[in-house]
């Protein structure tokens, strides 16, 4: 009897396995686009046009609506695009705000590795530049979408960033990977916020070292939300979190430099960072969202 139980379970398990990669990932590079599509259905474009800051994701679409979990071009602070990488008060340099003149990161070599069956690979090169200076970093990207689930779309992001220079970072709270949520998940207006203690809304997950950070809301009769997870191998890892109850969330250690100032790259110098996405439906308990962690972490 227990053998016949087991059986079943095994069954059970390998039917849904095999129906969620049965999925397949698409993408296509338009312009300065590439569009990735996941069974026929639109999920997100990769946005690397050289009037932009910065490469960006937008929309991200949830699986269950449709419609992105993330905001673009937010009246209250424009300079938030969706889900994105950037940093402020560098060299002299704004790469994050708006304003081409202050400094822009620019993708010099964007590219499709690989589509078509389960997964979607892009790469990248970005340059760091700003008028009358030197760049003072490049950086490569590898980005891959999965589907490893029913209802979840999983990205995957790894940059590789090499000082060109010696590079100071002042503190800010502008630095590095960070999503602004769309406005009807945010804590303000109904949504839940959340990391792996527990800890819930800006009050309690402001300034607090976490693994991961979820933020979810309903949707009519649903519920779709983001999670972003740091990898165990990021220096400083994990990092303290600036968020906000409008619906931002970023990992951003240069808001916390060691010695309360800034922070210190020499030339030539390797800064190895890794993100996970996860895009779902239902709330962080039902997304299995710390068991998605527990996965994650011991990948290198």
């Amino acid at each position: 009897m227990k053998k016949l139980k087991l059986l079943v379970i095994l069954v059970a398990f390998m039917a849904g396995f095999s129906q969620s990669n049965a999925a397949k990932i698409n993408a296509v590079k338009i312009g300065s686009k590439i569009n990735v599509t996941i069974n026929g259905n639109f999920f997100t474009s990769y946005i690397f046009s050289a009037d932009e800051k910065y490469p960006f994701f937008y929309p991200v679409n949830g699986p269950l609506s449709g419609g992105s979990v993330t905001s673009m071009r937010n009246g209250e602070y424009p300079h938030h695009s969706s889900l994105f990488f950037g940093c402020d008060l560098l060299n002299g340099g704004n790469y994050w705000q708006e304003g081409p003149d202050r400094g822009r990161i620019v993708s010099v070599n964007a590219d499709i590795l690989r589509e078509g069956k389960d997964s979607v690979v892009i790469s990248d090169e970005c340059i760091w530049i700003r008028p009358g200076a030197l760049s003072p970093i490049k950086d490569n990207r590898i980005i891959t979408i999965t589907y490893p689930a029913d209802n979840l779309y999983q990205i995957d992001e790894e940059i590789t960033m090499e000082m060109l220079m010696d590079v100071s970072i002042f503190k800010t709270n502008h630095s590095l990977f960070s999503a602004r949520m769309a406005a009807d998940l945010s804590v303000r207006n109904g949504g839940t916020m959340i990391n792996a203690e527990g800890d819930k809304g800006e009050k309690e997950t402001f300034g607090k070292r976490s693994a991961w950070i979820d933020y979810f809301g309903k949707r009519g009769d649903n519920i779709e939300g983001l999670a972003i997870f740091q990898h165990p191998s990021n220096p400083g890892y994990p990092s303290p979190w600036f968020t906000r109850d409008y619906g931002f969330i970023s990992p951003t250690p240069m808001f916390w430099p060691e010695n309360g100032v800034e922070t210190f790259f020499k030339k030539g110098e390797v800064l190895k960072l890794k993100y996970r996405v996860i895009v779902h439906s239902g709330n962080v308990k039902q997304a299995k969202i710390k068991e998605l962690f527990e996965i994650y972490k011991k990948q290198n």
